[in-house]
This record gives C-alpha cells, structure tokens and sequence, in this order.
C-alpha cells in the first residue's frame, strides 16, 4: 500500500468515526429546542477542530493554531456538560483522546487519555446506574482514541517506507552507473589511449618505414577490437546475459525496495538471441518498476506454448514515464527502453507489449522462439 492509499483509507476510517460519534449525540440530545440548538453548536465545534487536528496529523505536521485548535477541541468537548443532560462528553471525548495521542508525547497524553475513561465511565454510571454501558462508553474513549493514533501512525509510517524505497532504487542506479563509469575509465580508457599512441605512430612511420607502419596499424586494429570487447563486457556486467540470473537479481533489488515479487519461470531451454531479449526485458520492467512507479507488489513469470516462451511482469502500481507513451517512445520522437525491447524481441523473432490493467497496474509482455 503506497502513502495516497493509506492516507486515503486513514480518512475515510477516522471520518467515519467522527461522523458516527456525532451523529449519535445529536440524536440524543435534541429533545428540547434549546438542548437541540446548543448540540449542534457542541457538534459543529468538535467535528471542525477535529478535522483541523487531523488534517494535519495526516500530513505529518501540526495545526498552524496549534495548540488552540487542541484547546478548543477539549472546550467543544467538555464545556456542552454543563449545558446538557449529563453524558455528552462521552461522545466526543474519543475524538479528543485521538487528538491528545497524535500531538502529545505518550508520557503525557497517556495518563490525560486514562484520566478520561475514567470520568466518562464514572459519569455514565452515574447517569444509567448500568455498568455495562458505563464501561462501554469509558473503554471506547481508550479504543477509539488508540484506532485513530495508530491510523495516524500507519500513514507516517507508509510515507517513510515509499521515501527509504525510493532512496534505495535511486542508490541501486547510482551503484550501476559507477560501475559503469569505473569499468570504462580502466578499461576503455586504457584501450584510447593505446589506439591514439598507435596511430600517431603509425602516422609519423608511413613514409620511412611503410612496413613498420603497417605493424602498427594492425596492432591499432587489435586493440579496437579489445576496446569493443570491453565495451560489451562492460554492458553485460562480464557475463552472458541469463534469464534466470536477471530474474534473481531483479526479484532481490525488488524486495530490498520493498517491492514484493514472486517468480514462475517454467524449465526451458532457449536459443541465445531469445534468452538474451527476455533477460533484457526483465531487467528494463524491474528498473522501470522502481523509478517510474509506486507499485508494492511485482509478479514475473514465463510460459510455454507452441514452440513460444511468454514473458510477463506485472505491477499493481502504473507507470509514469515522464511523457512516455505506454509503448515507450517518447512524444519528442526519441527512443525509449521499451522501443528497445521491442526491437530486440522483433531481432529474435518475438513481439514485446506493455500496456496499463484493467486493475491500475502495468504489465510488459514478451514472446520469442522456444
């Protein structure tokens, strides 16, 4: 669940509950006009400095009143007591415990939110002479209070946990590149170096000693051919590309961010050409997952049907490829990853999709020869 859904979810529970509460006392203490006039004022009061509170606990921050918005929430609570038949504090005191617990240390909303159920216990059993109800409505002080801290909770904790994602995706491209980059430099740049030495030598020898020239210029075309090799060695990460090597390596990354994933790969032997393009595609949807979605779970998996091996890797979460069409390419006209695999699927004889579920999520699709 990413950080918009908790929020979402947090709202629609603590709202329900705010609702809920007041509806309750409204209905109860409007017997007589004055009773009904001042029980709306009690509501409107309580629901408004709630929303304030809550509204900002939500986003991590305080009220920008705070703490008057506090006080005036325990006012609207407490002050109605004396205006009405006893017992409208039960009803709005369970808002008010939410509120302590969020934006007071424990220490000091604990024994502020205990000093409550007791008195709204005691005073409901002054009241209805019914113990069962008295502690009904001096628990749900407590219950109520410690549901709406902990929705507060949840959605602070889920945005922590999306931010240390994200850091962890962006530090898994950042490792990548100074590889990338550490490779090049000793090995590419050595090969440069040699080839320029060599064909200004070879430049300097073509009129004195043609022969001597010669052997240079064959020794310059051997080490281009080292520099290629390095080159591609370098994009490989000096080994073959595998499918089940770049399933296991993206299934890690993916959990390490948080992303949870599972793998199905059926057992099936496969031309190089086609494994490489599925190596591929696996490795451009994890990395596509990781910086371009909020998706929290991930699902790869392959099948094999008539002489074809289908590749699939959806995410609950939908792309955004910063102006990106579904299929890849970029509204300016330029290549993107998935335009890439889609080439080096059509190279091995296969098609490669990616399009938006139905569900919200993203699923890239490959098929090559088996």
């Amino acid at each position: 669940m990413n950080s918009s859904s908790a929020q979402r979810l947090a709202r629609v529970l603590i709202t329900t509950v705010s609702v809920a509460y007041s509806l309750i006392g409204l209905i109860y203490f409007t017997s007589g006009p004055r009773n009904g006039f001042v029980a709306s004022a009690a509501v409107i009061g309580v629901v408004v400095t709630h929303y304030l509170n809550m509204r900002a606990g939500l986003r991590g921050e305080r009220p920008p009143l705070f703490p008057l918005t506090l006080v005036l929430q325990a006012v609207a609570t407490y002050a109605p007591d004396y205006l009405l038949p006893s017992g409208w504090s039960a009803v709005s005191a369970p808002m008010l415990a939410g509120t302590l617990l969020v934006f007071l240390p424990l220490r000091w909303s604990g024994p502020l939110v205990a000093a409550m159920t007791l008195w709204e216990g005691g005073t409901i059993l002054s009241v209805s002479a019914n113990p069962v109800v008295a502690l009904f409505y001096g628990l749900s002080v407590a219950t109520t209070g410690a549901m709406i801290y902990a929705m507060v909770r949840f959605v602070g904790v889920t945005v922590d946990l999306e931010q240390a994602r994200a850091e962890l995706a962006e530090a898994a491209v950042l490792k990548e590149r100074l590889r990338i980059s550490r490779d090049l430099h000793d090995g590419l740049g050595r090969s440069l170096t040699a080839i320029a030495l060599k064909g200004d030598l070879a430049g300097r020898l073509m009129d004195r000693d043609p022969a001597a020239a010669r052997g240079e210029v064959g020794e310059l075309v051997q080490v281009a051919r080292e520099a290629a090799q390095d080159v591609r060695q370098v994009a490989r990460g000096y080994r073959e590309l595998s499918l089940v090597s770049e399933v296991d390596r993206g299934v890690a990354l993916l959990e390490s961010s948080g992303v949870g994933c599972q793998a199905h790969l059926v057992d099936a032997v496969l031309p190089r050409q086609s494994e490489a393009a599925l190596a591929w595609g696996v490795r451009e949807a994890v990395t596509n997952v990781l910086r371009h979605s909020r998706a929290t779970t991930c699902t790869i998996s392959t099948s094999l049907r008539e002489g074809r091996l289908r590749l699939e890797v959806v995410n609950d979460g939908v792309l955004d490829l910063g102006g990106d069409d579904p299929d890849g390419r970029s509204p300016h006209g330029g290549g993107g990853g998935l335009t890439g695999l889609a080439e080096r699927a059509a190279q091995a004889g296969g098609t490669a999709t990616a399009a938006a579920t139905g569900t919200g999520g993203f699923r890239l699709t490959m098929e090559v020869p088996a």
